[in-house]
């Protein structure tokens, strides 16, 4: 999205897909890129005449068409995934191509999961060979793991071996996606350097290996703002081509993509409510973007900041509970009453430290501004 653009940018959820529970048939929530964009990489596919890399589903030039937007010679218009800076998906997109791995950085909410989704979809057709990174994720997860019962009964064998989505992207030579890389043990993330550089997954206690086939390559995202980040290793660093993913330039850059993935979003949960205006989404974004900056937009007034990131992401759900407020609990139209609870959740995150800084900035902020007495007096009643 802008850069954030990372901005996580767009198109919900198609109504329409369904999966089968023990319970019967239920919409499915949050459907695949692959999935969810299935007409759109038809036609890309269709209108692609230019070279493909080994295993790829479309050139890079579709790839990054796809991503970005564009209307292809048969007048079909292709949605944009990511609103930002042209260059970077375009490097990014061009090191998948290569035998680098791909690592986006960024902070926060800069949609780095969402394009590493989508190219992944693009790229391959498959966006679900996902490891996810935690604390507690485990070298098996990115490794293999043992099926206990044929272990114990047969020693190690082929057939014992449960593959993680690492080892499954290198057999079938696929994208592998790993998210919050930064957020893994480091020697598990260690891990990576021999996938990487060698492109081979040993197996010692079967004492062989996998390697890669063509069209493996590994997407993995980062950000340095959480808590427990485990800096990467400068040989970790080494293998990966980094693109820094930033938070949107300008305000109107911003509101679109806000206003993109928020009506998305109410088109698939189905909330009982009008997509916000545009006003209203301006009103958070500003509202946003002038506490992540710790300046109001006119560059007058320097206000504190809180100690949570502010981001386009973050912005994003606070209008999605307005609207669900609206639905459920009001007449279906968003008001200051709706946003208000959701602003006060997303600022204060330290309620000594963040209360302070929200307090004087709807004082010496919202309060003098022109049009916003009824979102001061919502906040105000929460706060």
């Amino acid at each position: 999205m802008s850069a954030k653009a990372s901005s996580k940018a767009v198109e919900g959820a198609a109504p329409g897909s369904f999966s089968t529970n023990g319970n019967g048939v239920g919409r499915v929530l949050r459907r695949h890129a692959e999935d969810q964009f299935a007409e759109e990489l038809a036609e890309l596919e269709k209108a692609d005449a230019r070279a493909l890399p080994p295993r790829w589903r479309l050139s890079p030039w579709a790839v990054a068409t796809y991503l970005l937007a564009g209307t292809l010679e048969n007048g079909f218009e292709i949605s944009p995934k990511y609103i930002g800076n042209r260059r970077l998906i375009e490097v990014a997109v061009s090191t998948l191509a290569t035998d680098r791995a791909l690592l986006l950085l960024g902070v926060p909410g800069t949609a780095k999961s969402w394009v590493s989704e989508h190219l992944a979809a693009a790229i391959a057709g498959d966006s679900t060979l996902l490891v996810q990174g935690t604390a507690g994720t485990s070298e098996e997860a990115i490794r293999y793991g043992w099926n206990y019962a044929l272990l114990l009964a047969k020693g190690p064998s082929e057939d014992a071996i449960v593959p993680s989505p690492l080892m499954r992207s290198m057999k079938d030579g696929k994208i592998a996606r790993v998210e919050e890389l930064t957020r893994m043990p480091a020697d598990v993330q260690d891990t990576l350097i021999t996938i990487l550089s060698e492109k081979t997954l040993p197996i010692p206690e079967l004492n062989s290996e996998v390697q890669a086939t063509q069209g493996f390559n590994v997407i993995a995202t980062a950000n340095n703002r959480d808590k427990a980040v485990n800096e990467l290793s400068s040989a970790l660093k080494r293998r990966f081509n980094t693109v820094v993913l930033p938070t949107p330039e300008s305000a109107d850059e911003e509101v679109e993509i806000v206003r993109r993935r928020v009506e998305s979003l109410g088109r698939a949960l189905e909330l009982p409510a009008e997509p916000p205006g545009l006003e209203e989404i301006r009103r958070v974004v500003t509202v946003f973007r002038e506490l992540r900056d710790g300046v109001t937009a006119d560059g007058k007034t320097k206000i504190k900041q809180p100690s949570g990131t502010m981001s386009t992401a973050e912005a994003i759900s606070v209008l999605n509970q307005g609207l669900a407020l609206a639905g459920h609990f009001g007449d279906g139209l968003l008001r200051a009453g709706d946003l208000a609870a959701g602003l006060v959740g997303a600022v204060v995150k330290d309620p000594v430290q963040d209360r302070v800084v929200w307090l004087e900035y709807m004082e010496t902020v919202v309060k003098e501004r022109e049009g916003w007495k009824d979102l001061y007096r919502a906040c105000r009643d929460v706060i």
